[in-house]
């Protein structure tokens, strides 16, 4: 789900924390911050729960004795009225905060899907936002810090899922479908991108906890996406959200990629990057238009990035709402 807005974000939401996302409008500037959950910063992100950072020897992970589902202990669900179109998400020890999400955002967050793979509901589901504070019970949330990845997400997810079902009367079909997709893969005019630059060169690069820099960061806006230190798999996830289709990182590449992409957005982009939903009012960030005579996103990729989407087809789980209300009173 901090991606949720997408895959990458949406695991990196229970393992980073906070993980903030500023939207200033549909088509305004989005930031996007991982702060680690480690403090100072100081700690590799390669160092794993059980692996020493000093001899990086893996132990074994520790055995989680937790259940398979859990619920939130309490959780407080508000709708938010302010007209502010920027939204913030944290997922930090024991506790789950949103302010001005939709519910269908919420959804594809508890479910790691994307907006173009959830269909069905009333249009309040995309428009109207809600402010949330949960809190986890304390011997799970106890438990859960003590766990790899791999083993929280599932319960991270199901404590979401609960609060849905819950508050929401939330009732989903899930079911499986080839979808058309895209591959990202390298062009044959060969890889423009630049290795990432260390996080503390960066001017523009957030900071964590105590002020230590932390990455990866992507910053989108309309027709431009800037990453600093981002793998390509992030960039796979960003570009399907825009293009609403699954892409697929077939690049074969493992590093992080400092890198800036400029083009021409089509009228009712993807989620990110078209204008505001129902009740969302006009545009008001007051950042320039794109060139009109600039490129397609498909073009710029390969001119700017060296980078080319393959039209393919790709399995896609899809979710459609067969009920659901507005939540009920605190």
């Amino acid at each position: 789900m901090i991606s949720n807005l997408v895959n990458h974000c949406s695991s990196a939401k229970r393992r980073m924390s906070p993980v903030m996302i500023g939207l200033a409008t549909a088509i305004g500037v989005v930031a996007l911050a991982l702060f680690s959950s480690a403090g100072a910063g100081t700690q590799s992100p390669q160092t794993a729960v059980g692996q020493s950072p000093a001899d990086g020897n893996a132990q074994s992970a520790p055995m989680s004795t937790l259940p398979t589902t859990a619920s939130f202990e309490v959780a407080s669900i508000k709708p938010n009225h302010s007209g502010d179109r920027r939204f913030f998400v944290s997922w930090q020890p024991g506790r789950f905060n949103a302010t001005g999400m939709t519910l269908k955002f919420l959804i594809t967050m508890a479910y790691d899907v994307k907006d173009f793979q959830v269909s069905g509901g009333p249009g309040w589901v995309n428009s109207e936002r809600y402010d949330i504070d949960a809190k986890e019970p304390d011997s799970i949330a106890q438990e859960l810090e003590k766990l790899p990845d791999e083993q929280r997400e599932p319960l991270a997810d199901s404590m979401l899922q609960s609060l849905l079902a819950d508050r929401f009367q939330l009732k989903l079909t899930r079911g499986t479908k080839d979808l058309p997709a895209y591959a990202l893969v390298v062009a044959k005019s060969g890889l423009k991108l630049q290795a990432a630059k260390p996080v503390d060169t960066q001017p523009d690069a957030p900071s964590g906890p105590g002020g230590h820099p932390h990455g990866p960061m992507m910053r989108m806006g309309r027709g431009e996406l800037t990453g600093q230190g981002v793998a390509l798999s992030f960039l796979a996830s960003m570009l399907s959200q825009q293009l609403g289709r699954t892409v697929l990182d077939q690049t074969g590449l493992t590093g992080n990629y400092d890198f800036t992409l400029k083009w021409t957005p089509e009228q009712g982009g993807g989620m990110m990057m078209a204008g505001p939903g129902p009740g969302g009012g006009p545009p008001h960030d007051g950042a320039p238009p794109p060139d009109a005579s600039g490129p397609s996103i498909l073009t710029a990729l390969q001119e700017q990035l060296g980078l080319k989407l393959e039209p393919t087809k790709a399995p896609a789980e899809v979710l459609t709402i067969d009920h659901v209300e507005r939540p009920s009173e605190n």
